[in-house]
């Protein structure tokens, strides 16, 4: 499955939020180097309990819009994401 996510690098802390139509994540991580993208694939795959090789960023590298292609996963499971904090 393909998400849109926006990214959301440097915060105060780590979290994700689906608002119905795209996946904002919040990230620790600079937006340099790969270090915001590489968090926010991990984060991801933390919040939807599967190995950090099932979400693998195919578009955005350098733009705050990406996509990420998820595998495993139904498109329920995103609502479920809500606010909370990632674990």
């Amino acid at each position: 499955m393909r998400i849109e996510v926006r990214a959301h690098p440097g915060a105060r802390r780590e979290r994700l939020l689906w608002d119905g139509g795209r996946l904002h994540v919040w990230v620790t991580a600079p937006a340099a180097e790969g270090a915001a993208n590489r968090a926010i694939t991990r984060a991801l795959a933390r919040a939807l309990g599967l190995p950090p090789s099932a979400v693998v960023l195919v578009a955005g590298e350098r733009a705050r819009d990406k996509v990420l292609e998820v595998a495993g996963v139904e498109a329920g499971r995103l609502a479920e994401l809500g606010a909370r904090p990632a674990p």
